[in-house]
C-alpha cells in the first residue's frame, strides 16, 4: 500500500466527548438544527457554513461552480463500491418515487430504512465496516414492490431485477465483504469492491503492477490509482478513468463545473491548480495528477480551495485504486492561527520526536495546515466525512514539496453541538474528574490531537534509501495512521505546546489521553457487530495503540482496568509513563515504515489490532445500547442558491439549510446521475 491515504474518518463517539461550545463557529447554534434524522445505526447531521456571508460575490461564485462539480462525481463512487450498487440504488428510488401502495406498513417502512443505509454508504455495503447490510424485509415482499411499478421506471427490465439483483440484495454469503482485509486470504478476489475486474487474482495485480515498478524512478508515478484493472481473454488491461474513458459521462460534467471555476478564479496560482486538474481528467496521465498536486501544495494564499479526484485508496485491499471524492472549503483565518504555530516549529518537532535519527528528516519541507471550514461534501467525502486531511499521499512529493494539513472544524463543531446531552460520556468515563476534563477540554485537545496527526504526524519521518513505500501492503494503512496518532500523543503532555499557546496549561492533555484509551479500548466496538473481527483500517489503529500501551504497561499498571457494577473502565494511573509507552511505539512504528518492514507489521496488527474480548466486547453494546444513539454520523450539504439578473450574470449566491435528507438524496439521483447502470 503505498503512503497512507491521510485522514481521520469523523468519529462521532469521539466528538461526543466535547461539550465545550464555539459560538465563534455558529452565531446562531441554538436555532440552527444540527440534527436531521437517525435510522438504524446511522445519524444524519448538518454542517454550518460560517462566514459564508461575508466573502465577496467573486468567492461565493467560485465556491459555488467548485461545489457543483463535488455533486457530479457521486455515481462513480456508487460504481467504484461495488458493479450493482447504481442498478440497485436506481431500483429502489424508482420503487420509492412510483409505489402507490400502503406507506404506513412495517415492511415498506424497513424499505425506507434500506433505502437511507445504500444512499448513506454509497452502495449496499456498510460505509465503515464494508460488509454487507440485508434488507430488513424479505424477498417476496421486494418482488411485490416491483410488480407493481411500471417496466419503464426501472433502470433494467424486472427480469433482470428479480434475476439478478435478488440474490446480490438478500443472499448473505454473496459478494459479502467490499473490502477484505483476512490475512491469508486472496484479498482481491474476495473484495466485492468494483476496482478489479471478474476473474483478477490478488498475486496477478500485485505482478502488474510491480513489473511498472522503475526503481530508479525518483518521481515514480502511482500506478494504477485511476484505473480498473481487467482480464480479456486471459490478458490484463486498465481502463483508464478520465473523459473519453471509463466514468466520462460524470467527469465530463465535473470538468464543466471546473471550467466555470477557472473563469473566477482568485489569483494566477489557483487557475494554474484548476488548469492541471482539468487537463488531468481529459488525459487520465498520472504524471499529469502529479504535477497538479505539487502545483496545488505551492497554491498558499488563495482563500478558497478545494480537492477533487481520484485520491484515497481505503477502497482498495491492495491501497492501490483510489475512489472519487471532492471537499470545497475556506480557510478560517482566526482558527488557524494555530495550525500555523505547528508548521512554523515543524523542525522542532521532527528533531525532538523519540524516533531512530535514521528516519528523521533533516529538513522538513513544506509543512503546511490550517482550519477549514467546509463549504460541499461529494464521493467518499459524503455523507460520512473527515475531519481533518493531509494530502497529497506521493511519498517522493511530500519529501521533495511538502503537504497539505487541513482541520475541518464546522465538522467537528456540528458533532459536539449534535452529542449535547448523550448521556456517552457519562456511562463510559470512569470519573467526576474524567468527565470534567473532557467537558472543559475536550473539543480544544480533539482539534489539536487532530492538526498535529495531519500536520506533523503524516508529515514526519522518511524512508530509507531503496524502500517505495508499498512494502507494507495491506497493513500499511493501519502502520501509517498508527504512527500520525503516536506522534500526535507523544506531543500532546509536552510543555511546547503550553509555550506555543496551543493548550491552557500541563493538564489539559489529559483530556485527549483519557479519550483515545477509552475508546481504542471500548467505545468504538459499538461499531462492530459481537463476535466481529475489527477491519476498518483506523479502528484497528486506535486498539493497536491502546491494547499495547495498556498490555506492555501492566507491570506498572500505567492503564488498569477496573470494573465496577459490572462496568468496565480503562483507567490511565501515570500519564508520563503513558508518554513514554507511545513514544516507545511510535519509535518502533517509524522503524517499520522507513524499512518496509512487512513482517513486523503482520505481528503488530495481528496480536494487537484485530481481535477483540468477547465479553468486553458484549459488555460495551450492551451499556451503549440503552443510550438509544447512532454510532455513525454524516451529513447533508447546505444547497446553494444563486440570484441572477435579467442578463444571466449571478449577482448573489445564498445557502438554504432546509432541505432533508431523503430530498437531497433523491434530488441528486434526478440532477447529477449521469452514468450507464454498469460502467
Amino acid at each position: 500500500m503505498k503512503a497512507a491515504p491521510f485522514y481521520l474518518i469523523a468519529l462521532a463517539f469521539i466528538m461526543m466527548n466535547c461539550t465545550e461550545k464555539n459560538d465563534k463557529v455558529a452565531n446562531n447554534a441554538n436555532d440552527f438544527q444540527f440534527i436531521v434524522e437517525q435510522f438504524a445505526d446511522l445519524r444524519v447531521l448538518r454542517y454550518p457554513v460560517t462566514g459564508f456571508d461575508d466573502l465577496s460575490l467573486q468567492k461565493k461564485e467560485l465556491l459555488y461552480y467548485l461545489s457543483q462539480a463535488a455533486i457530479e462525481g457521486r455515481d462513480i463512487m456508487f460504481d467504484q463500491n461495488y458493479r450493482h450498487n447504481l442498478a440497485i440504488r436506481r431500483t429502489l428510488e424508482a420503487i420509492y418515487e412510483n409505489y402507490e401502495g400502503d406507506r404506513s406498513t412495517d415492511d415498506f417502512k424497513a424499505f425506507e430504512v434500506y433505502l437511507k443505509r445504500v444512499w448513506f454508504s454509497n452502495g449496499i455495503h456498510h460505509h465503515y465496516s464494508t460488509d454487507k447490510f440485508l434488507p430488513g424485509f424479505n424477498e417476496a415482499y421486494f418482488t411485490e414492490l416491483i410488480l407493481k411499478i411500471d417496466e419503464e421506471k426501472f433502470p433494467v427490465g424486472k427480469d433482470e431485477i428479480i434475476k439478478t439483483l435478488l440474490p446480490v440484495m438478500f443472499k448473505p454469503e454473496f459478494d459479502s465483504k467490499r473490502v477484505n482485509q483476512a490475512d491469508g486470504a486472496d484479498i482481491v478476489a474476495t473484495s466485492a469492491n468494483n476496482y478489479w475486474g471478474p476473474g483478477v487474482n490478488q498475486n496477478e495485480a500485485e505482478a502488474f503492477y510491480a513489473a511498472k515498478h522503475d526503481p530508479d524512478d525518483k518521481t515514480p508515478v502511482s500506478h494504477g490509482l485511476n484505473s480498473r484493472l481487467e482480464k480479456v481473454d486471459g490478458k490484463l488491461s486498465e481502463k483508464v478513468w478520465k473523459i473519453g474513458g471509463m466514468y466520462s459521462e460524470a467527469i465530463e460534467k465535473i470538468v464543466y463545473w471546473l471550467e466555470k471555476a477557472l473563469a473566477v478564479a482568485e489569483n494566477k496560482k489557483q487557475a494554474e491548480v484548476i488548469s492541471l486538474l482539468i487537463e488531468y481528467y481529459e488525459s487520465g496521465d498520472l504524471r499529469t495528477f502529479d504535477q497538479y498536486n505539487i502545483v496545488w501544495l505551492a497554491d498558499q494564499n488563495s482563500h478558497i480551495d478545494f480537492i477533487n479526484g481520484f485520491i484515497e485508496t481505503y477502497g482498495d485491499p491492495l491501497g492501490l485504486k483510489a475512489s472519487w471524492e471532492s471537499l470545497v472549503n475556506f480557510k478560517n483565518i482566526e482558527a488557524s492561527e494555530r495550525t500555523i504555530k505547528l508548521s512554523d516549529n515543524a523542525q522542532w518537532f521532527e528533531d525532538n520526536s523519540p524516533v531512530d535519527k535514521r528516519f528523521k528528516k533533516s529538513e522538513v519541507k513544506g509543512v503546511t495546515a490550517k482550519v477549514i471550514t467546509a463549504a460541499m461534501l461529494g464521493g467518499d467525502c459524503y455523507p460520512a466525512t473527515p475531519i481533518g486531511i493531509n494530502l497529497p499521499n506521493a511519498d517522493w512529493i511530500r519529501k521533495e514539496h511538502g503537504s497539505k494539513s487541513v482541520t475541518i472544524e464546522n465538522i467537528t463543531y456540528a458533532y459536539d453541538q449534535a452529542a449535547q446531552g448523550s448521556g456517552f460520556l457519562e456511562e463510559f468515563a470512569f470519573s467526576e474528574e474524567e468527565i470534567e476534563y473532557q467537558r472543559k477540554y475536550g473539543f480544544l485537545t480533539n482539534n489539536l490531537h487532530t492538526d498535529m496527526h495531519e500536520c506533523l504526524g503524516h508529515g514526519s519521518g522518511q524512508l530509507l534509501p531503496g524502500v517505495k513505500g508499498d512494502e507494507l501492503r495491506a497493513y500499511g494503512a493501519v502502520i501509517e495512521e498508527c504512527r500520525a496518532d503516536l506522534f500526535s500523543l507523544y506531543y500532546m503532555p509536552d510543555t511546547k505546546l503550553v509555550e506555543l499557546g496551543l493548550l491552557p496549561n500541563n493538564e489539559a492533555f489529559k483530556a485527549a489521553y483519557d479519550s483515545y484509551i477509552r475508546n481504542g479500548m471500548m467505545t468504538q466496538l459499538t461499531r462492530v457487530k459481537l463476535g466481529d473481527n475489527i477491519e476498518q483500517a483506523h479502528m484497528r489503529n486506535r486498539q493497536l495503540v491502546a491494547k499495547w500501551t495498556y498490555e506492555n504497561g501492566k507491570a506498572d499498571k500505567v492503564i488498569e482496568r477496573k470494573v465496577v457494577d459490572g462496568r468496565s473502565y480503562f483507567v490511565i494511573n501515570d500519564y508520563e509513563k503513558l508518554r513514554g509507552l507511545f513514544g516507545e511505539l511510535l519509535a518502533e512504528i517509524q522503524r517499520i515504515k522507513s524499512e518496509g518492514d512487512y513482517n513486523a507489521a503482520l505481528q503488530l496488527v495481528e496480536n494487537y489490532a484485530v481481535k477483540i474480548e468477547y465479553e468486553l466486547h458484549k459488555e460495551v453494546l450492551q451499556r451503549y445500547e440503552k443510550l438509544n444513539l447512532a454510532p455513525y454520523s454524516g451529513f447533508v450539504n447546505p444547497v446553494y442558491k444563486v440570484e441572477k439578473d435579467e442578463n444571466g450574470n449571478i449577482i448573489d449566491v445564498t445557502l438554504d439549510y432546509t432541505e432533508d435528507y431523503t430530498e437531497q438524496m433523491m434530488r441528486y439521483s434526478k440532477e447529477h446521475s449521469f452514468l450507464p447502470v454498469y460502467n
